[in-house]
């Protein structure tokens, strides 16, 4: 009986730890929703069988490709190689007036600029992400996505981005932004 009511308590123990780590995150999240700086990165092309997937939008970023760029290789290689990169690293960029993002270089502890700040990317299935790689958005609401241009982000000071809307070549929103 006894060993019924620890497994019953330590069941219960672990839900609440996991629930509370559920709630700390949402409250992370809202935190950088509310304070975090805005920051635009510009959209690359990406293949077009998979930009417009029902009510989901394929994203891929400039500055990704630019950091891709400078990534480990092989001396004898020149496509870069995911199992030589970190994981996740930290690139600093420069904001333009408008808060658009310019690739600078990968974080070296070096002290930043005024005008730079770090983003957080990680490196998956030989991509690399800022945050997320897709958007969604309403069923039937895909045209108004069509014109984007720029991924909105708050970003944290340690670099972590949340994208938070899709904009145009003139930095206006489309659709609706969280």
């Amino acid at each position: 009986m006894a060993e019924r009511h620890l497994r019953i308590a330590l069941a219960l123990a672990g839900t609440v730890l996991a629930l509370a780590a559920v709630n700390a995150s949402i409250a992370g999240k809202e935190r950088l929703l509310d304070s975090g700086r805005v920051v635009f990165l510009e959209l690359a092309p990406v293949d077009p069988r998979s930009l417009m997937q029902g009510d989901y939008m394929a994203l891929n970023y400039r500055l990704a490709n630019e950091i891709t760029a400078v990534l480990p290789r092989r001396s004898d290689e020149r496509a870069w190689l995911p199992e030589l990169a970190p994981a996740n690293g930290r690139a600093v960029v420069r904001l333009d007036d408008r808060s658009v993002a310019t690739f600078v270089r990968l974080d070296d502890g070096r002290p930043l600029a005024g005008d730079e700040i770090l983003l957080r990317y990680r490196v998956r299935d030989g991509r690399l992400k800022f945050a997320t790689n897709g958007y969604f958005f309403q069923e039937g609401t895909a045209a108004d996505y069509e014109a984007a241009r720029f991924g909105q982000f708050r970003v944290a000071p340690d670099g972590e981005l949340l994208l938070t809307a899709l904009h145009d070549e003139n930095l206006e929103p489309l659709g609706t932004a969280l």
